[in-house]
């Protein structure tokens, strides 16, 4: 399935075209795409697995698992044309046809008659789109590539954008690799109307509430209803199956996908020889509770070195999350036993607190209640001189230090280039075209921007858009399109992200517990061994195998040593980052090897450096 692309002129001599990406690309996801464009006398054709018409009147085309919440639409959909539903919305509506549409899914109204212009994703951003600002006009596209293939632009790697990858590990939106090219945010929609420049407007931004005396009972039975209702939608592919970590969430979706499909529900899991990382016998406990077809790999590192070139090169931008890897790994077991679509877990962390850094934000927290002066003129000036080699003293400096830091800028100080001098990381000539500012103030903007939002709600929030759908959406999806397979998000399900909002914080983490809300509502739903485990993840003993594995070893230090040459680096930043991996900590240092290691591929793939312009 071709993913979307397209530019507009308002106005221009010439017309405004939507196409299909261009051949060679990966799709921008497998699942439902439609092109329609109205024509006076309403003809239409099929043209590669799109519907389109002549020359003239409205285009609109429309990518993903759209569902509509106005009923009229929601029938014209059913009949078998979601791109006129969206036309007619569009009609009726305007740029309000954004607020009756769920689902995940990148939509395009190409409007010559007003000169208008309206592209949009879904709330949380399950979908990209890449788009461009030229004189008069704008490229838009679900890939980069797509909107690259523009003959009015170029494929200039930027200084600014390696420094976002390099901090975040990925490149957030709306920032791209690319000069001149953007990401639209989750929620967001950009419009071109008239002489106007284009610009980004939020449609969506979510309304958090705090309601005094919330019935978690009540809540708890809320939460079922929502939850089997998201999985019921998305249980419409006769060859579904789930991914099963043995976590809460893939537990939670696979559970329900079993009871919608009684003894016939197949599962997924991946393991790894590697202590610490192996979580096969909680995805087995999941499969027998259950009753699913559980079907089981584990990841050596030769997989490693013969998959991560195809890793790398996969993604339209450097992507360093290494958990991409089982991903793919999980995707292409699913594929190879003839299932169509997935279902995955994501999200749920996010809506209902599941990350460690939640409650740890909670303890600081405390410090700011006390009295300013008091702080700052007796208690930090005393605190952050105690010596830090005494245990007890030591742990005491550090949590004021890190306590005076502003949320959301704490978030981030496990971070490499938080933890490091930039001066003696980057080449000079490198630092001086960056703003090292640039990744915070995009943090902030994101934490600040729901109104009367809780610290906690802003902190998953903040997540939604860069944990979430700059990074594992984009990690999970892209694998697999490159698997074969069809993935959706029932986590994400619209009316299950507004019940969240209504789930008092209180609630979400109730005195240091993650999930606390949550796992009591699914108490005698899920094993009890799974609500009671230590939230783990889906990484990749990547650090340690780098240890124990020469051809793992060979590979990332090939890479390393031509990332020398990049001027992005110091060399013996370098040399040092590999004697901290051997010598101190394999798995924190082994992380940053990965980065390095998959920008180094992937530049290397597509033939790009920081001055190249193809």
């Amino acid at each position: 399935m071709a993913g979307l692309c397209g530019w507009f002129t308002p106005g221009g001599d010439g017309p405004a075209h939507t196409v299909p990406s261009c051949a060679g690309e990966l799709p921008a996801r497998p699942g439902a795409a439609t092109q329609h464009r109205e024509t006076r006398g309403g003809a239409c054709r099929a043209r590669d697995g799109w519907v389109a018409g002549e020359a003239g009147g409205v285009v609109v085309a429309l990518a993903g698992h759209p569902r509509w919440q106005d009923a009229e639409l929601a029938a014209l959909a059913r009949d078998g044309d979601p791109a006129r539903a969206l036309w007619e919305g569009y009609r009726r509506h305007g740029r309000g046809v954004l607020e009756r549409l769920a689902g995940d899914f990148t939509l395009c109204v190409l409007d010559p008659d007003h000169r208008r212009l309206l592209a949009a994703i879904d709330r949380i951003g399950q979908f990209p789109l890449y788009f461009a600002r030229l004189p008069g006009a704008v490229a838009f596209g679900t890939s980069a590539a797509s909107v690259l293939a523009h003959p009015g632009l170029g494929r200039q790697v930027t200084p600014e954008g390696l420094f976002h990858y390099l901090f975040f590990h990925m490149l957030p939106a709306p920032v791209s690799l690319y000069a001149g090219l953007e990401k639209l945010q989750g929620g967001q929609c950009l419009i071109l109307e008239g002489d106007g420049p284009a610009r980004v407007e939020a449609y969506w931004v979510p309304p958090f509430q705090e309601p005094a005396g919330a019935d978690a009972k009540a809540l708890g039975q809320e939460l079922h209803q929502r939850l089997e209702t998201a999985v019921r939608r998305l249980n419409d592919e006769p060859r579904t199956g789930a991914f099963l970590s043995g976590g809460l969430d893939s537990s939670t979706v696979s559970g329900y996908l079993a009871t919608l499909r009684p003894g016939e529900a197949d599962t997924f899991s991946i393991g790894f020889h590697a202590p610490g990382y192996d979580e096969m016998d909680y995805a087995r406990d999941a499969a027998r509770h259950f009753g699913t077809h559980s079907h089981e790999y584990y990841v050596t590192p030769e997989d490693v070195v013969a998959a991560v070139p195809l890793i790398a090169a996969a993604y339209d931008e450097p992507f360093g999350n290494s958990s991409a890897l089982p991903a793919y790994f999980c995707a292409r077991m699913a594929a190879d036993t003839g299932i169509r679509r997935m279902l995955a877990g994501d999200g749920g962390d996010e809506l209902f607190a599941g990350n460690a850094r939640y409650v740890k934000q909670q303890v600081f927290e405390h410090w700011g209640r006390l009295p300013a002066p008091l702080r700052r003129t007796l208690l930090e000036p005393w605190f952050t001189r105690l010596p830090r080699d005494m245990p007890l003293l030591g742990k005491a400096r550090s949590y004021v230090e890190q306590a005076r830091i502003p949320l959301p800028d704490r978030l981030q100080t496990y971070n490499h280039l938080y933890r490091l001098d930039a001066e003696t990381v980057f080449e000079p000539d490198f630092l001086a075209q960056v703003d090292p500012e640039a990744p915070w103030s995009l943090m902030r903007d994101l934490y600040h921007r729901p109104a009367g939002a809780s610290p906690l709600n802003r902190m998953m929030y903040l997540d939604w858009q860069q944990t979430l759908a700059d990074n594992d959406l984009r990690k999970v999806s892209r694998m697999c399109q490159l698997a074969g397979v069809d993935v959706v998000y029932p986590m994400l399900d619209e009316d299950l992200v507004a019940f969240s909002c209504r789930v008092p914080s209180a609630l979400k983490a109730s005195r240091g517990r993650l999930r606390h809300f949550y796992k009591e509502a699914m108490t005698g739903f899920l094993p009890e061994r799974i609500i009671h485990k230590k939230k783990h993840g889906f990484g990749l003993p990547f650090g340690l195998w780098m240890q124990e594995h020469p051809p793992l070893q060979e590979m990332a230090y090939d890479g390393l040593l031509r990332f020398k040459n990049r001027g992005i680096l110091q060399p013996a930043f370098i040399d040092r980052l590999i004697q901290m991996h051997r010598q101190q900590h394999a798995v924190y240092y082994g992380e940053m090897v990965w980065i390095l290691m998959m920008l180094d591929l992937w530049l290397e793939t597509h033939k790009l450096s920081v001055e190249t312009t193809d």
